[in-house]
């Protein structure tokens, strides 16, 4: 991806097409995270290879757990405990930002944590709090954000607390994921309304039963005891949620597009996109190897709650640019504290080329319109990228800004959408 635009490419007819997509990043750095948690080494088969995979190896590798790469994927050794200060750079991570606080307090060393200045923008505050009054020691100037510094004690008593996690699902699965290393392991009971992405909670609880863990949830109130973690290996599954723009496209231009080894049962929010690819008449099915969608072209508005699937918003809302009619998507307030504020920027670029969209107290409104080529800026949000290139579909002359971006979750993003339409 050279330069910083990327003049996306334009359908010019019907095609059809076979992708692979990178691995789950929710889960290889859940997985990566109990790993350095587990009594002994686990191989972590087809993980994400991204920016945001890079740098939880590297915060682990800075609290003692050393990884390797192998053929198909990576080899993470249990946490070593140490002393010493240390520094952890968490880019605009957050599942970086906060998964690694609770490791840094299970152990011994003084741990600064640091990254780009949009990191500094996304809520932590709640999970600081409630690592304080799980006894950690964390000194964040007041500031509930990055960067602060956790003092490690060489443990965590652990126990029960309250947590407002109703900014970011990730709060909770924070605990959850660390709770097996705590002294008294872990209770959580929810304050201030649910999470957004249930699916995410789901995938945080299964993934600890994996490794052998035995979570309990009774509604707001869940219960990790303490426990050895242990898993030999683990299989990552394709990204169902950076499979959102190819199949948008065959939704789009009325083509045939396939996701290889798209899991027949998953925690994924991006399996959602099933539903909704039907619901705007795409036939859809789902064999033993992927998923195969072939879109009808033209399809109605929608008026979408997107709670639980907030991720999928960006290109959501590029694809019902297109509709016949006008669309409200809901329940997404929380996409605010994002890599970007992304309903503020998804509002001003998709109005920019010519679409009128606005903002609601918790979503968008979409009225189609007819769409002109001009720069769409990606405020350096992976999902931006991918919403440009879905526009570019259909609308010559679209300028996506800082591609480089998308290696957050998908580094080829560019190569793969190209050849998809050759």
């Amino acid at each position: 991806m050279a330069g910083m635009t990327w003049q996306a490419p334009t359908a010019t007819g019907g095609f059809d097409a076979t992708v692979r997509v990178p691995g789950s990043k929710s889960i290889t750095n859940r997985a990566y995270v109990l790993a350095a948690l587990a009594g002994g080494p686990t191989t972590v088969r087809h993980p994400l290879d991204s920016r945001d995979a890079r740098l939880m190896l590297a915060a682990l590798d800075a609290f003692g757990s050393s990884s390797r790469p192998v053929a198909d994927g990576v080899v993470v050794e249990p946490l070593c405990d140490g002393t010493g200060e240390v520094a952890v750079e968490l880019g605009n991570a957050g599942t970086v930002a906060r998964f690694t606080p609770p490791l840094a307090a299970l152990g011994s060393r003084t741990v600064r944590f640091d990254g780009d200045e949009a990191i500094r923008r996304r809520p932590i505050a709640p999970l600081l709090g409630a690592l304080r009054d799980l006894g950690a020691d964390i000194d964040d100037g007041g500031r509930g954000a990055p960067p602060f510094t956790v003092r490690g004690g060489g443990g965590l008593p652990g126990g029960a607390v309250t947590l407002d996690s109703s900014a970011s699902s990730q709060f909770l699965s924070a605990l959850l994921l660390a709770g097996p290393a705590f002294e008294k392991g872990v209770t959580v009971r929810l304050i201030g309304g649910a999470p957004p992405s249930e699916p995410h909670v789901a995938m945080t609880l299964d993934l600890l039963r994996t490794f052998g863990a035995t979570p309990e949830r009774d509604g707001a109130e869940f219960h990790v005891p303490p426990a050895t973690l242990s898993r030999a290996e683990l299989t990552v599954e394709p990204d169902l949620s950076t499979a959102a723009p190819f199949l948008a496209a065959a939704a789009l231009t009325g083509a045939t597009v396939r996701v290889r080894d798209w899991p027949s049962r998953t925690t994924q929010p991006g399996d959602w996109l099933r539903g909704l690819l039907a619901a705007l008449g795409a036939r859809v099915s789902l064999d033993a190897e992927g998923l195969v969608v072939t879109g009808a072209g033209g399809f109605a508005g929608q008026d979408l709650d997107l709670h639980e699937v907030g991720e999928l918003t960006p290109v959501v809302a590029a694809l019902l640019c297109f509709a016949d009619g006008p669309s409200r998507i809901s329940g997404v307030a929380h996409l605010r504290g994002h890599e970007t504020d992304r309903l503020a920027a998804l509002a001003a670029e998709l109005s920019g080329l010519g679409a009128e969209v606005s903002e609601t107290d918790d979503g968008l409104r979409i009225t189609p319109a007819p769409l002109h080529g001009g720069t769409f800026h990606t405020y350096d949000d992976h999902r931006l990228v991918m919403a440009g290139a879905v526009l570019g579909l259909r609308v010559p002359g679209v300028v996506v800004e800082n591609p480089a971006t998308v290696g957050k979750t998908f580094p080829g993003f560019t190569e793969t959408w190209t050849g998809m339409l050759t």
